[in-house]
C-alpha cells in the first residue's frame, strides 16, 4: 500500500471520530500509541525475534483480545503504566490519555485499521512518508495550533540540498518539532551516498542526529517519526531530548545545525520534563556564552546555534524578519555574528508558507569560524523569493521546484563561485551580494535588505488574485498584532491579553 493510500485510510477514520469530539491532534496521538505497540509486537516475531521492551501485561495482543468496557479500561491502564516507564516508552507514553469516547471505535482502529497491516515489513520510506502525511494534515488544522511545529517540507528539502550533509557529519536541530529537518538530512545522505560502509550506516542510525523539543506532545510525534524512518529505534540510540534547549549549553558540538525555532518573543508554554515536573519557560535567557541577554527567543536561538556549531560547522536557521532589523540586543548579535562567523547567505521567504499566521521569515546560512581580529563575513548573498511571489497553503502551495533557482545560484559545490543575477541592466534579478563594509554601515547593521520593485504597486494589471490579496492582508494584520502584543507584554499588560 502506498503512503498516500495509508494516509487516506487512516485519515478518513478521523472524520468519524471527530463526531465524538476528538481533534486532529488527539487522533494522531492515539495513532502513535497504537502504532508503537503494534510494531513492538511485530518485532518479536520472525524474522526479527527481538525482545520487546513493552511489559507483557500491556502489549499489543492484550488489546486485541479485549472488547467493550474491558478494552476501554485496559487501554487507559496501558497508557498510564507505560507513561511511568523510562527511556523510549516514557517518551512515547508520558502524560498519555485515552481520548476515545466509544469502545467500538477504539476496537475498530485496533483491529481493522492498524491491526490489518504489517507495519514492520513496510519500507521506512513507505511508513515514514505515511506518518509525515498525517502530521502535515494535522498541521493544516489551524485551530489546533499544530502548524507552529511543522516547517513546509519543500523548504526543508531545499535547505538540506544546499547544506549537502556528508557521511560522518553530526547533525542537530535544537527546536526539532516533529523532526522534519533531521529526516530530510537522513534521506539526503541515504539518496546521495548509496554505497556507505556498514560502519557509516550504523553511525547514520545511531550517532548522526540529535534533536531537542520543548513540548512533550510534539516530542512524542517526533520520536515516532524518527522510529518509522529507521532512526533511533532502541533506547540507547534515540537522538531526542525533551527539554528547553536554550536553558544551558549542553556541551555537544555539531557539524551541521538545521532549525526553525518557534516564532514569538515570549511564551507561556508549560513544560513537562521527563521526570514529570511542570515548569514555565523562562522569559529572559542569561548565559555566559551568549553575546547579549534578551527575551527574544529567535535572537537567543541564533546565539545558541553559534555555540552548538563545531569550528567550520555550518548552519541554516529560519528566522522572522525582526531578527534582521531589531535594535538593541538584535544589533549587538548581528554585528557579533558577522564578525565571528561567515554569514554568507540569506533567503527571503514569501508569505503564505507557514501554518502559523502572520509570519514573514528568512533563512540565514552561516559557518562558525575560529577567533579572528578581522571579520569572517566578506560578502552576504541575498536571494529574494518574497517580492512579487504569492503562495497560499491550499490553492498555490510552495513546491520544491519553486526553489530550484535559489539552489542553483547558491552553488553548494563551490560557494566561492557565485554570479549575481541582479545588475543595472537586469533590475529584476533576485540574487545579489553586499560587502561586509556596506552591511555594518547600515542603520543598526540591518540585514533586512530588498531592492526589487513591487509590481502590484506599479501596475494594477499585475495584481494577484483577490484571495491571495486577502490572505496577505491577514498575514500583515497578524504580524502587526503580534508586534503590538509583544509591546503590551513588555509594558506589563500580558495578563489582560491572555
Amino acid at each position: 500500500m502506498t503512503p498516500a493510500a495509508i494516509v487516506s485510510k487512516l485519515w478518513n477514520y478521523c472524520n468519524v471520530l471527530r463526531d465524538d469530539g476528538m481533534s486532529y491532534g488527539d487522533y494522531v496521538e492515539q495513532l502513535t500509541y497504537l502504532l508503537f505497540l503494534k510494531m513492538a509486537d511485530e518485532r518479536t516475531k520472525p524474522p526479527y525475534n527481538q525482545k520487546s521492551n513493552v511489559p507483557a501485561d500491556y502489549s499489543w495482543p492484550t488489546l486485541v483480545k479485549k472488547d467493550g468496557d474491558e478494552l476501554f479500561d485496559h487501554y487507559r491502564h496501558t497508557l498510564e503504566n507505560l507513561g511511568n516507564e523510562k527511556g523510549l516508552l516514557g517518551l512515547i507514553f508520558n502524560k498519555s490519555q485515552n481520548k476515545f469516547q466509544d469502545p467500538a471505535k477504539l476496537r475498530r482502529l485496533i483491529v481493522d485499521l492498524i491491526g490489518s497491516e504489517n507495519w514492520s515489513v513496510m519500507s521506512a520510506d513507505v511508513k515514514g512518508d505515511a506518518y509525515e502525511g498525517l502530521l502535515e494534515k494535522n498541521a493544516q488544522d489551524t485551530k489546533s495550533g499544530a502548524g507552529q511545529y511543522f516547517t513546509p517540507r519543500p523548504l526543508i528539502q531545499a535547505i538540506v540540498d544546499v547544506i549537502a550533509p556528508k557521511p560522518g557529519e553530526t547533525i542537530c536541530d535544537p527546536a526539532c518539532g516533529t523532526g522534519g529537518f533531521l529526516l530530510a538530512a537522513h534521506d539526503s545522505l541515504v539518496d546521495n551516498y548509496p554505497h556507505m560502509t556498514k560502519d557509516e550506516r550504523k553511525k547514520l542510525k545511531q550517532g548522526t542526529f540529535k534533536g531537542w523539543e520543548l513540548v512533550q506532545s510534539t516530542a512524542r510525534l517526533c520520536a515516532m517519526n524518527l522510529m518509522l524512518h529507521g532512526i533511533g529505534s532502541d533506547d540507547t540510540a534515540l537522538p531526542l531530548a525533551v527539554s528547553d534547549s536554550l536553558a544551558a549549553d549542553p556541551g555537544d558540538r555539531f557539524d551541521i545545525i538545521l532549525t526553525n525555532p518557534p516564532f514569538g518573543k515570549k511564551s507561556s508554554t508549560t513544560i513537562v520534563g521527563e521526570d514529570g515536573k511542570v515548569a514555565k519557560e523562562k522569559e529572559t535567557v542569561e548565559r555566559d556564552d551568549f553575546w547579549a541577554t534578551t527575551s527574544n527567543k529567535q535572537l537567543n536561538f541564533m546565539q545558541h546555534v553559534k555555540t552548538l556549531l563545531k569550528q567550520h560547522g555550518r548552519a541554516a536557521v529560519v528566522v522572522p524578519d525582526n531578527v534582521l532589523f531589531e535594535g538593541g540586543a538584535g544589533e549587538t548579535i548581528r554585528r557579533k555574528l558577522l564578525h565571528e562567523c561567515d554569514v554568507h547567505t540569506v533567503l527571503r521567504l514569501p508569505t503564505g508558507l507557514f501554518y502559523a499566521q502572520g509570519v514573514k521569515a528568512n533563512v540565514i546560512f552561516f559557518d562558525r569560524k575560529p577567533a579572528s581580529e578581522t571579520p569572517w563575513t566578506k560578502k552576504l548573498w541575498i536571494y529574494d523569493l518574497r517580492t512579487n511571489m504569492h503562495f497560499t497553503l491550499k490553492t498555490n502551495p510552495l513546491k520544491r521546484s519553486d526553489l530550484d533557482e535559489f539552489v542553483e545560484l547558491y552553488n553548494p559545490a563551490n560557494r566561492k563561485q557565485r554570479t549575481a543575477t541582479w545588475n543595472e541592466e537586469n533590475a529584476d534579478g533576485r540574487w545579489r551580494c553586499y560587502d561586509y563594509e556596506d552591511l555594518i554601515a547600515r542603520d543598526k547593521a540591518s540585514l533586512d535588505i530588498f531592492w526589487l520593485k513591487d509590481d502590484s504597486l506599479e501596475d494594477s494589471d499585475n495584481l494577484p488574485e483577490p484571495g491571495v490579496i486577502a490572505a496577505e492582508i491577514v498575514q500583515d494584520l497578524e504580524a502587526a498584532l503580534e508586534q503590538f502584543r509583544l509591546i503590551a507584554e513588555d509594558l506589563g499588560e500580558e495578563e489582560e491579553l491572555s
